[in-house]
């Protein structure tokens, strides 16, 4: 039986830094994340990210999860986790690095949950957020710093293009608050349990390369107005027009939806 602090011991497992790695052994609210995370849904598969020693993995599988596909990138952890195999046959390991990964090989309806290296966590959601039709659910652990942005909104002090990224394409809500003690090591930081779940009916038509185009133009320059901060992209009065908001707007005050208009008037004048 795999039992996670005589894995840690017999594999001199680490957390290591280079890898962003802080682990969560605390079992009852290893299950409790779990249970947040499956909670309402079925899933086809569910893939987990760096899973480190496997104690998510471990609380995930007795949830009685159909097909779980872990990707670890570290040796060490990928070896033990080869022991939690054994028990469960429903897991599939991949000893790679998930920037790398194309999670298009494992179909659709997609249900990632990950306690996230904290060094790549915005690199890999916006590689999702780029493919979202993939997921039927992400639930991620964030530093709460970032967690904030992703739930922030228009005049919120933390809203910003990650912020839009996310609204335009998910709902999001902050499941839960941990302190760095419930880590090993414990990190400098609060941490936070993000539920992301795409949106069925997003604002069409709009690309994400676009959509990036237009909020790395509009806070680029946080502090100007509209007016000053989108020349890069044409007339800020047109667009601003077509968004139907005053070009003496700042963009952490515009709405998502505006953002989106923009963005498809700019790709239609570019066709």
């Amino acid at each position: 039986m795999y039992v996670l602090k005589d894995i840690l011991n017999r594999y001199e497992l680490r957390a290591k830094k280079s890898l962003g790695q802080n682990f969560i052994l605390d079992t009852n609210l290893l299950h409790k994340i779990a249970k947040i995370a499956l909670a309402g849904i079925q899933p086809t598969v569910v893939l987990e990210v760096g899973p480190g020693p496997g104690g998510l993995t471990q609380a995930l599988l007795e949830q009685g999860v159909s097909r779980l596909v872990a990707i670890e990138k570290d040796d060490c952890c990928a070896q033990a986790l080869q022991e939690l195999k054994q028990d469960y046959p429903a897991l599939t390991l991949i000893h790679d690095d998930a920037l790398a990964f194309d999670e298009k090989t494992l179909g659709d309806q997609i249900c990632v949950v990950a306690n996230l290296p904290y060094n790549v966590s915005t690199v890999l959601l916006v590689k999702w957020l780029k493919e979202i039709h993939l997921f039927s659910r992400l639930t991620l652990m964030f530093q709460k710093e970032v967690a904030d942005r992703l739930a922030a909104g228009p005049g919120d002090d933390a809203y910003g293009r990650l912020s839009i990224l996310v609204g335009w394409l998910c709902d999001v809500s902050v499941e839960m608050i941990l302190p760095p003690s419930v880590f090993t090591p414990a990190p400098k930081v609060t941490s936070a349990l993000v539920r992301v779940t795409p949106k069925k009916n997003p604002f069409p038509g709009v690309s994400f390369s676009m959509m990036e185009k237009v909020t790395a133009a509009a806070f680029g320059q946080r502090r100007k107005m509209l007016r000053s901060s989108l020349k890069s992209l044409g007339d800020p009065a047109a667009l601003c027009a077509v968004a139907g908001i005053d070009s003496s707007l700042r963009a952490e005050d515009v709405p998502v939806e505006a953002f989106c208009k923009m963005a498809l008037y700019l790709q239609g004048d570019q066709k």
